[in-house]
């Protein structure tokens, strides 16, 4: 994909910690961001995306350590992301305090968690808050005739042109070449259950830890 030049990174960084909405492109397709901690940011992206709110966003971590100082990782979750991150894996993880689970309502608990590469991992170093993430586009349009979540700049537009959601930084990354979804893992338990399969494929997640996924 296109590189990110340094100072646009940082634009949506300090759009993001003011309480703005950006979109960042990943290798998937593009993501569109807010301060995990703001629910007005937060509702801003269920509206404009016709979204339930039962329906989380993905909390975008910086790194494994910072997983660990607020989640409870079980040995699997730990295997799994050893293996995978930063990437294209999600684990729904349970919050050490409930303190932590309350100040992050549009995540949720177990909060659906990962740790990306590209600009929306680097994103997730460089912002002072919490980033939580969705995909660009109306929620559920799965049809036939449905774009489905952005993968190019211009369907970015479209996709904001169309809905009610106001993005002050959009960082074009090019065409996301993968156009499919994270692998999503419960791993709230010691036994962790594939819940979607996606990019990392069922049989990753089989061998790294042991055993046929259930």
């Amino acid at each position: 994909m296109r590189p990110i030049p340094p100072e646009q990174l940082n634009a949506a960084a300090r759009a993001l910690e003011a309480g703005e909405l950006v979109v960042v492109p990943t290798e998937r397709w593009y993501m569109i961001c807010a301060d995990a901690t703001n629910p007005a940011a937060c509702n801003s992206i269920f509206d404009g995306k016709q979204r339930p709110r039962t329906k989380s966003l993905v909390l975008v971590l910086p790194s494994l350590a910072e997983c660990e100082k607020q989640f409870v990782v079980h040995p699997e979750a730990r295997q799994l992301a050893e293996a995978f991150w930063p990437g294209d894996l999600a684990m729904l993880l349970p919050w050490r305090s409930t303190e932590a689970d309350a100040q992050h309502p549009a995540v949720g608990s177990p909060a659906l968690t990962t740790n990306s590469s590209g600009p929306l991992g680097a994103l997730a170093v460089a912002a002072g808050t919490p980033v939580a993430a969705t995909t660009v586009n109306i929620s559920g349009d799965a049809g036939v005739d449905a774009p489905g979540p952005a993968i190019t700049f211009g369907e970015v537009q479209g996709f904001l042109d169309f809905s009610s959601v106001k993005a002050s930084v959009i960082l074009d990354g090019g065409v996301s070449p993968a156009a499919h979804h994270l692998t999503i893992v419960d791993c709230s338990t010691p036994v962790a259950r594939l819940v979607r399969a996606g990019l990392v494929h069922e049989r990753a997640v089989s061998a790294v830890l042991g055993r046929q996924m259930s």
